[in-house]
């Protein structure tokens, strides 16, 4: 599997044969350029996870592709005209003969009320999982992890504990859109210190880096 980071939440995934392009939101850039993009991953409505204008950028120059979504960020799309096939719950699909499964898990709390979305979080093949803004714990083996690390939601402690819990072969930070490029400073160092230390590779990636797990 070949990951690119795009930036923030969007990822750029290569495996088998497919080609996946996660959350194009507003704090990532450069997705609009993707090109050989199968299907389109997104997991909530947020504006770092979703931006319309920028979906639609990428749908076309990749007129074939195809989105996968929740309900709540499909009736959004409905309403600008974007097509989407539902995957939720714990729905499965497959793109070229890579299976895709969903995982619902609800939305880390920003404070009370604020930001609760519906929230679902991906699988792709038997290597990635992308849990999207949640600390959900999926009943089945995490090979490699998309790691959120920063956020009014987030700690790095909580981060962390949460790759502990999953115990993934390795993980990659995301949602990190927000740091400056200088200071992503703790919010990689830490847990790749502290992973380490506890079995679990954590790779340090930033935007436009590619690595191959």
């Amino acid at each position: 599997m070949r990951v690119t980071k795009i930036g923030h939440c969007c990822l750029l995934v290569e495996h088998g044969g497919a080609t996946f392009l996660t959350d194009p939101g507003g704090y990532s850039k450069g997705q609009e350029r993707a090109s050989g993009v199968d299907a389109v991953l997104i997991t909530h409505e947020h504006a770092d996870h979703l931006h319309v204008g920028s979906l639609k950028e990428v749908l076309a120059h990749n007129p074939a592709a195809t989105v996968f979504t929740n309900a709540a960020v499909g009736a959004l799309l409905a309403k600008e005209g974007v097509q989407f096939e539902l995957l939720e719950g714990e729905s499965a699909a497959e793109v070229k003969g890579v299976r895709i499964e969903a995982f619902d898990a609800k939305h880390e709390e920003i404070f009370e009320e604020v930001g609760q979305v519906q929230n679902t979080g991906y699988f792709i093949g038997d290597k990635l999982f992308y849990p999207g803004d949640s600390y959900g714990t999926p009943k089945r083996p995490v090979d490699v992890l998309a790691l959120p690390v920063a956020g009014p939601w987030c700690r790095i402690g909580d981060a962390i504990r949460y790759a502990l819990a999953l115990r993934p072969r390795a993980a990659f930070p995301v949602h990190d859109g927000m740091l400056q490029e200088e200071r992503y400073g703790a919010h990689h160092s830490i847990p790749q210190q502290v992973l380490a230390a506890r079995g679990v590779e954590f790779v340090p990636m930033r935007e436009g880096d590619v690595k191959e797990f």
